[in-house]
């Protein structure tokens, strides 16, 4: 009988330190929902203004603003869900993401006439939403427990290809496929921040400091004209 009443007594206890454990792990996991989601708008804002602007240097109409500055904005999470298998992608679930774009791209087209250098506003954007939307990659990849030099592969992607596919459609060669630090500085953010997790450094800063790391080194790098090894003789 006690053997009984003790093996009920340690189920409940079980019980209940599963079910503290699991609110305490909630309140967590809310926590960090909330801060992806503002880092998540951030970056779709960003990008969707940089499209806008590359789209009013080529004199686009106001409709084809409009599709470059979305294209920017959802081209690079769109590949990375496709490549996680989540369906549908995240843009088509979470009207938010359409909501920032249109946002973004009336805010463009209203001050960017008033602007007399777009290249300038275009690339501070585009150097934030690489930052941005990096770490929002590398976070997708964590939460499916993938391996750590795949999240920076995600990270890269979500924070690059946004950019390629605008590029594109602009008919021009794409930054990333150029010597310029672009896909580079991702790369380094993201290392950056699983050297700071190994380090035992709070998550947040480290998101932060990856984001603030990437940022940096696109700047950085066109400032002083780093760039990577070309292998072709000069014309």
């Amino acid at each position: 009988m006690g053997l009984i009443t003790t093996f009920y007594g340690v189920n409940r206890y079980n019980n209940l330190m599963a079910f503290i454990f699991t609110r305490n792990l909630g309140n967590i996991t809310m926590m960090s929902v909330s801060f992806i989601s503002t880092v998540d708008i951030l970056g779709t804002f960003s990008f969707a203004v940089a499209g806008a602007f590359a789209a009013m240097e080529k004199r686009l109409d106001p409709f084809g603003v409009l599709i470059i500055s979305f294209v920017s904005a959802i081209g690079g999470g769109t590949i990375r869900d496709i490549l996680l298998g989540n369906f549908p992608v995240s843009w088509l679930t979470e009207t938010t993401a359409v909501l920032v774009i249109l946002i973004s791209c009336a805010l463009a087209l209203f001050f960017g006439t008033t602007l007399k250098k777009l290249d300038s506003v275009l690339f501070l954007f585009d150097a934030v939403g690489l930052g941005l939307f990096t770490m929002i990659g590398i976070q997708k990849g964590m939460d499916h427990g993938l391996h750590k030099g795949i999240c920076i592969m995600l990270g890269t992607i979500t924070g690059c290809f946004g950019g390629v596919l605008r590029d594109v459609l602009l008919n021009k060669v794409p930054l990333i496929f150029q010597k310029e630090i672009y896909a580079s500085a991702c790369i380094a953010g993201g290392i950056l921040f699983f050297i700071l997790l190994q380090l035992k450094i709070q998550i947040n800063f480290s998101f932060i400091a990856g984001i603030v790391f990437t940022f940096l080194v696109r700047i950085l790098a066109v400032r002083f004209n780093w760039s990577l090894p070309v292998f072709y003789k000069k014309k």
